[in-house]
């Protein structure tokens, strides 16, 4: 699973997600593309197993690429503790994404491929996205 090496503060705060992605929006090394549509929080547990269901559907053939990474620690409290006595320990690492966020290239495959690959990394993702590409 992803996470960062080491961050600048352990904890981070919740923060806010609004507007559209102003980087991240267009195609820096593949072809085909899947674009978010909604804000959002995506997992290291989402994005690697979408990372293996593209591998696995290409039949490891062409070019990946991961364009996001989850650098924001998310906090959780122990089960039945009680209030007070502060925030919880780190659990996991999410990426935050807006509407516009390129989150996946591929290259080297077909479209028709790349679209399925697309289709099916869809699934595993919590939030809306849409198959782009650098040929229309």
């Amino acid at each position: 699973m992803l996470s960062p090496k080491r961050t600048k503060f352990r904890k981070s705060q919740l923060g806010r997600m609004k507007g559209r992605a102003t980087r991240n929006n267009t195609f820096s090394f593949g072809e085909y593309g899947l674009q978010v549509q909604e804000c959002g929080w995506i997992t290291s547990r989402q994005l690697e197993a979408t990372r293996r269901t593209m591998t696995r559907y290409t039949k490891r053939g062409g070019k990946i690429w991961l364009k996001i990474f989850p650098d924001k620690s998310i906090t959780a409290r122990a089960a039945e503790s009680r209030m007070g006595s502060g925030k919880g320990s780190p659990e996991y690492w999410v990426a935050v994404v807006k509407p516009g966020n390129v989150i996946f290239e591929i290259s080297g495959v077909k479209p028709e491929v790349a679209r399925q690959a697309m289709n099916l990394a869809a699934y595993k993702l919590p939030l809306k996205t849409k198959f782009i590409s650098k040929v229309n």
